[in-house]
């Protein structure tokens, strides 16, 4: 892995310890510290200002294919080819608890605030003290077998099941009561998390993959397979096409303030400087 300088794109720091392809990372909320899970199943934490690794994580029988962070991050989440969804603790580099075993893999996860009528549940045993921040949490798993499901993160319990048109590949909150969700053969669903019997809608501009989705202002961006990356702003009103179909898969999107970066295919990382949307 590779930490550049965004305004100059020179290579600041080598991050070198997993075995095979990275499949994820992202900067810890203090924006010294870097989380990645690769297929070596090993899920890393870095220092990023002398590129050390100060804790790996073993526990997952398959592949991390995403990552979470729980508030500051004194807790984070994996998850898995296994099937599994698991939080760890960071302080003591320990596993805390599989959250999920879906018996399918979890092709991403996101955890985020639930919305004050929403039951999560009771945990089954009193949480461990070293669990931080899990209190009032839904954590989502998009699923290989075509399933969005929500779990209560302190509770394990089972929140809501959704059974979409393919498998899912992301997941993102846009408020603690919508959330979105991307499948294999196009869809992004919109649901409200009270009541995920039925999508308030479903977006389709391609049959590309969906592999990415980002909040963004009052909406969110999403990138697919065919190349395609747009922003999609309230209600639908106004769509902001990045890169057109045609071209190599857009993997991942992140933004800071006005600027979208995306990383695709083709070996580059491109930066978007936006005006006000």
């Amino acid at each position: 892995m590779k930490i550049w300088q965004a305004a100059n794109g020179e290579i600041r720091r080598l991050l070198e310890g997993h075995v095979y392809d990275v499949n994820c990372c992202r900067f810890f909320p203090s924006g010294l510290v870097v989380l990645s899970g690769g297929m070596d199943a090993q899920l890393k934490i870095w220092s990023a200002e002398d590129a050390s690794c100060v804790v790996t994580f073993k526990g997952h029988k398959g592949g991390i294919l995403d990552t979470a962070i729980v508030d500051r991050g004194r807790n984070v989440l994996s998850c898995s080819r296994d099937g599994t969804a698991r939080l760890w603790d960071c302080g003591k580099s320990a596993c805390l608890g599989v959250i999920a075993d879906c018996g399918s893999p979890v092709n991403g996860i996101a955890v985020g605030t639930a919305e004050s009528s929403l039951n999560l549940g009771t945990p089954e045993t009193a949480p461990s003290e070293r669990e931080i921040g899990a209190e009032g949490k839904i954590l989502l798993l998009a699923r290989e077998d075509k399933k969005l499901q929500g779990v209560g993160l302190q509770s394990r319990q089972p929140v809501f099941l959704f059974v979409g048109s393919d498998a899912f590949n992301c997941c993102t909150f846009l408020s603690s009561t919508y959330i979105l969700a991307g499948t294999q053969d196009g869809n992004i669903y919109q649901l409200d998390v009270r009541n995920t019997n039925a999508p308030i809608q479903v977006i389709h501009r391609s049959g590309a993959p969906v592999l990415s989705l980002l909040p963004y202002r009052d909406g969110f961006i999403a990138s697919q397979g065919d190349g395609t990356c747009f922003i999609i702003q309230q209600d639908l009103d106004y769509v902001l096409d990045l890169t057109e179909a045609d071209c190599d898969p857009v993997y991942k999107v992140a933004s800071w303030e006005k600027q979208i970066y995306t990383c695709c295919r083709d070996g580059i990382v491109r930066r978007y400087q936006l005006s006000d949307l």
